[in-house]
C-alpha cells in the first residue's frame, strides 16, 4: 500500500515536507544516466514558480535555491536516485494561530484533519502549494531531457474568471508567455486579467480560471490501454495539483456538442514520417496512444481558499465561528501554477517515454 507521495512508474518521484518546516524535497527515480543538466536554465524554470515576484503572487520571501544531495556528478546524472533538497527561509508560523482553532472553508484543513486526527495548521502543512516546488525542480530536469527529444511544452493562462483569450489550442513559445506577469499571451487579454485580479486583491477575495497546455513534437505510441491511458495518467497528474477542479483533453466537453463527421479528425497523410489529421479535437490521442499531433488538453483551477473576507466556518469542537484568515496567499494561482502544470506534463510525458523504450527493447 503507496502513501501516496510518490508519481510514476518508469519515472518516479516522492515528495516530502509541509509548507513551514525546515524544507521540502524530491526524490527523483529512474532518471536516465550521463544527462549533462543546464544549470541556467533549472534557476530559471524554479524561478517561475518562487513566491514573491509580483504584485500578483504572494508576498512570502523564498530563493527556491536547490541543494543536490545525490544522483548528480560533476553536472551529470548517475543513474542514481536524485535527492534534492529546496529549504524554507521565510517563515512565519504565528499567521497560522487562528487556522489552528478553525477550518478555513474551501481549505483542505477539514479534511486532513478529519483523515489523520492531526494536522501542521502552518500554512496548510503538506496540503499547500509550496509541497510543488519539488515537483518543479523534477519536472525542469525532465523537460530539458525531452526537449533533447524534441519535446516542448506550452503552458499559458487562458481564462481568468470571465475573461478568456481567443484561441484554444495555440503553441506559444517560452519567451511570448513570459512577456505577460500573469503568462497570457494575448497582451490586450492579459492587461484585463491583471487588472480584475488586482482588484479583487483589494477586496480581499481571489479568483480562479483555466490553463491551457500544448506539446509539440510527442511521437505517436506513447501511452497504454486499458488502465494507463495517456490521457487517463496526465488527468492524473493534473489533478493533483493544488486547486485544480477540471480537465479536458482535447475539444472535452465542446465534442459532447458535435456529431462524429464533425469531431472526427481525419487523417490527410504522412509529413516528415508522422501522420497528419486535418484537425485535432482529439488532443492527439487516441485510444489512450498519442498520435503524433500536437497534445493538447486545459486545466480549471478554482479561486484560492484562503482569503481575508470573514467566512463562516466551524471550530475543532464543531462550534460556529467566523474565520478572517491571515498570511500571504496568492489572489489568483494561475501565474504560479504554469510551471507547476509544464512539471507535471514533462513528467508524466517522460515516464511514458522510458516505458516505450523500454517495450521497444523488449
Amino acid at each position: 500500500m503507496s502513501a501516496a507521495n510518490s508519481f510514476g512508474q518508469f519515472l518516479s518521484i516522492t515528495t516530502f515536507g509541509e509548507s513551514h518546516g525546515p524544507a521540502i524535497g524530491v526524490v527523483i527515480d529512474g532518471f536516465p544516466s550521463q544527462f549533462e543538466i543546464d544549470w541556467d536554465a533549472f534557476s530559471a524554470e524554479m524561478n517561475r514558480r518562487k513566491p514573491g515576484q509580483s504584485a500578483f503572487t504572494t508576498a512570502r520571501n523564498e530563493s527556491d535555491e536547490v541543494e543536490v544531495l545525490s544522483g548528480i556528478f560533476q553536472g551529470k546524472t548517475t543513474g542514481a536516485p536524485i535527492a534534492l533538497l529546496i529549504r524554507n527561509r521565510d517563515q512565519r508560523p504565528a499567521d497560522y494561530e487562528e487556522m489552528e482553532r478553525s477550518f478555513r472553508p474551501g481549505h483542505a484543513d477539514f479534511t486532513y484533519q478529519a483523515k489523520f486526527g492531526i494536522r501542521d495548521p502552518r500554512g496548510g502543512g503538506r496540503s499547500s502549494a509550496r509541497e510543488t516546488v519539488a515537483r518543479v525542480a523534477a519536472g525542469a530536469l525532465a523537460q530539458q531531457f525531452l526537449a533533447q527529444q524534441g519535446i516542448q511544452i506550452s503552458s499559458y493562462v487562458s481564462s481568468v474568471h470571465h475573461l478568456s483569450v481567443p484561441f484554444s489550442n495555440n503553441f506559444f513559445d517560452r519567451n511570448t508567455i513570459e512577456e505577460s506577469p500573469i503568462r497570457c499571451p494575448h497582451p490586450e487579454i492579459s492587461k484585463k486579467m491583471e487588472d480584475f485580479i488586482l482588484e479583487t486583491k483589494e477586496k480581499g477575495d481571489s479568483v480562479g480560471g483555466i490553463i491551457t497546455t500544448v506539446v509539440q513534437g510527442i511521437p505517436a505510441g506513447l501511452g497504454n490501454p486499458v488502465f494507463h491511458r495517456f490521457e487517463s495518467q496526465l488527468a492524473y497528474a493534473m489533478l493533483s495539483i493544488n486547486a485544480t477542479k477540471g480537465f479536458e483533453m482535447g475539444d472535452g466537453f465542446a465534442s459532447t456538442l458535435r456529431f462524429g463527421s464533425e469531431n472526427n479528425d481525419e487523417f490527410v497523410g504522412m509529413e516528415q514520417g508522422k501522420a497528419m489529421t486535418s484537425t485535432n479535437h482529439s488532443g492527439g490521442v487516441l485510444g489512450g496512444i498519442t498520435n503524433g499531433m500536437p497534445v493538447w488538453f486545459r486545466v480549471a483551477f478554482k479561486p484560492t481558499s484562503t482569503i481575508s473576507v470573514d467566512q463562516s466556518t466551524i471550530n475543532l469542537k464543531g462550534e460556529p465561528t467566523t474565520l478572517k484568515a491571515k498570511g500571504r496567499h496568492d489572489p489568483c494561482v494561475l501565474p504560479r501554477a504554469v510551471p507547476i502544470v509544464d512539471a507535471m506534463t514533462a513528467l508524466t510525458i517522460l515516464d511514458f517515454w522510458l516505458w516505450q523504450r523500454a517495450y521497444q527493447s523488449i
